[in-house]
């Protein structure tokens, strides 16, 4: 079946003109966009879809952590948290661009609180109180977690400091707290710029790897699976052996669309909000603070790119509404760092970008939300519409063991296709994380070494932005005219118009929000939307007035979904050179 309105965009007609797979993975997130590349570097002909921007769902809307997860420990998640400090410890070698390690600190206000009630919410998964955990399960807790640490070298062992070294190192800390435990973790900088590394990684793996964003998995038809291309209207099939449904929180309807029941996902909603707060930023001392409010929710606060991002909550979510961050939680925000920081005045005008996302948990009935397993599994799914094509589905997930998953959810497809394995993706450098400098001395022969042509500050933010694979995007700046945006110098013409001809953004948004942290720091205005749509315009053929649609729209998500209100104005229409 093939219907077709509009002309499609060249990553579309790749799986048009080719509409068979041995796996078609649908979900382009974090975990599908792994799976994607795992199989790809197997050799398998594998196509992957997603219905909007990659890493634009659940894998957006992360706490930037790369974590062990140190609170799973007292749900008796070992299996998890051995996975995922090991995941830790080797995403900082593999993605030393955008993975780095991170101090964590714990203030703690009682010395013995807890003890009792551990052990039972291990046991019984619910909350016995709603008491902060004292120093003696923290300092357990730590322990263990270290010890779950098998390569030592990765990160450094926890400390304990009393009431007075504490607040020497971290003077603007609640002078109530008694102790504080720091251990390291690790946080991702740019999540949805290390998820196109991966994507990237396994197109790159072979022409029998296509990929297609914007591209919506629709019903069935012919035994295949209807995929509906948004941009253009154009809806086709494509038949494929297996068909992994990694749709994340949206698994249950994605497999309703298949014409199959199934009742896996029963996710929670998280929130965050990204403050400019120098005060705050400068009391973190760099760190993490994680820590226990007083509702027993395991809570952060989080230096990161000159903001401080502060998070999360875990609420029933209804699959059916967008997920925003209410004003309650913002409330709750400011009271969990009131508990921290108590001298430290936070409000609305501070925030510079909100943002929430449903976990793709599993199905948990009357489990309180902080039990509920982040652990994964696969789930064969029968769809009787798909004679002889095996549907797996992923229930769970989560950004840390991301690469260990996909190699888990790749070994089951391949076992179902006779495929053997080839490639074992452990310790295998991700994207621009391939031959990264992590020296000074380093970065600073590698930046000589590509600044023939370009300013060194130049390429110093490129290799930032991209790793090493800066150096492609050097070679496209140095192979068309280039200037520096007037409203953010620190972008150029020829990067927006890289972001639109060689990593699928279709639209503005898709620039400001994920190929770029423009909006997560606050930093889009209209000034700069207008200048980004103007070269997109010239890349993707827009028209004068769907350059302002897009502006407009981008305003829109901006203000509903994320809390950013730009200052409109008249915006001037684009030039002959910039709209067709």
């Amino acid at each position: 079946m093939s219907k077709k309105t509009d002309s499609i965009r060249p990553n579309v007609q790749r799986i048009v003109d080719r509409p068979t797979a041995q796996v078609l993975v649908v979900g382009g997130g974090i975990n599908g966009i792994a799976t994607f590349r795992d199989l790809a570097l197997q050799g398998v002909d594998v196509v992957l879809v997603e219905r909007a921007d990659y890493a634009s769902g659940a894998s957006a809307a992360s706490s930037h952590m790369i974590h062990g997860g140190i609170r799973y420990l007292e749900n008796g998640e070992f299996r998890l948290v051995r996975e995922s400090v090991e995941e830790r410890n080797g995403l900082l070698k593999i993605a030393p661009h955008y993975v780095k390690p991170l101090q964590t600190t714990m203030p703690i206000f009682s010395t013995f609180s807890g003890i009792m009630n551990a052990p039972l919410r291990m046991l019984t998964h619910k909350q016995r109180s709603t008491k902060e955990r004292g120093a003696l399960l923290i300092k357990v807790g730590m322990t263990m977690y270290d010890s779950f640490s098998r390569d030592g070298g990765s990160v450094p062992r926890h400390k304990f400091l009393g009431r007075k070294k504490a607040l020497a190192e971290m003077p603007h800390l609640n002078k109530a707290l008694k102790y504080t435990g720091t251990y390291y973790d690790a946080s991702v900088h740019e999540p949805e710029r290390l998820a196109l590394d991966v994507l990237k990684d396994g197109l790159a793996a072979g022409d029998n790897a296509r990929s297609a964003n914007y591209l919506e998995a629709v019903g069935t038809a012919d035994g295949g699976v209807t995929l509906r291309d948004v941009v253009s209207g154009t809806e086709f099939t494509v038949k494929a052996d297996v068909v992994i449904n990694a749709s994340g929180p949206w698994t249950d309807l994605t497999n309703k669309a298949f014409g199959a029941e199934s009742q896996y996902m029963g996710g929670t909603k998280g929130s965050h909000i990204v403050v400019d707060s120098p005060e705050l930023l400068e009391a973190t001392n760099g760190r993490e603070i994680f820590f226990e409010n007083n509702d027993g929710r395991i809570v952060l606060i989080y230096p990161l790119k000159g903001r401080v991002l502060i998070g999360t909550t875990d609420l029933e979510a209804d699959m059916a509404e967008p997920a925003v961050c209410t004003e309650e939680e913002v409330d709750y925000f400011f009271d969990l760092v009131k508990h921290v920081y108590p001298d430290i005045e936070l409000d609305r005008g501070h925030i510079v970008y909100r943002y929430s996302g449903v976990r793709p948990l599993p199905k948990h009935d009357d489990l309180a939300a902080g039990f509920v397993s982040r652990d994964y599994r696969i789930v064969e799914t029968e769809v009787a519409e798909l004679p002889g094509t095996t549907v797996l589905s992923l229930v769970g997930g989560k950004w840390t063991t991301f690469r260990a998953l996909s190699a888990h959810l790749s070994t089951e497809a391949t076992t179902k296709l006779g495929v053997k394995r080839s490639v074992d993706t452990t310790g295998m450098a991700i994207g621009g994380g391939k031959g990264f400098p992590t020296t000074d001395g380093a970065r600073t022969t590698w930046i000589a070494a590509h600044a023939d042509g370009l300013d060194r500050d130049q390429v110093d933010r490129l290799l930032t932005r991209y790793g090493t694979r800066a150096s492609d995007v050097i070679e496209v700046l140095l192979d068309q005219p280039s200037q520096a945006l007037e409203a953010d110098p620190t972008l150029t013409t020829a990067e927006i118009a890289y972001f639109a001809e060689h990593e699928d953004a279709v639209h503005l948004a898709d620039v400001v929000l994920r190929r770029t942290n423009l909006a997560f720091v606050g930093g889009v205005t209209i000034e700069l939307l207008t200048e980004i749509a103007d070269v997109m315009a010239g890349s993707l053929g827009w028209t004068t007035e769907q350059r302002d649609d897009e502006i407009e729209q981008t305003l829109t998500t901006l203000r509903d979904s994320h809390g950013v209100e730009v200052a409109s104005q008249h915006v001037p229409a684009a030039t002959p050179a910039a709209a067709k």
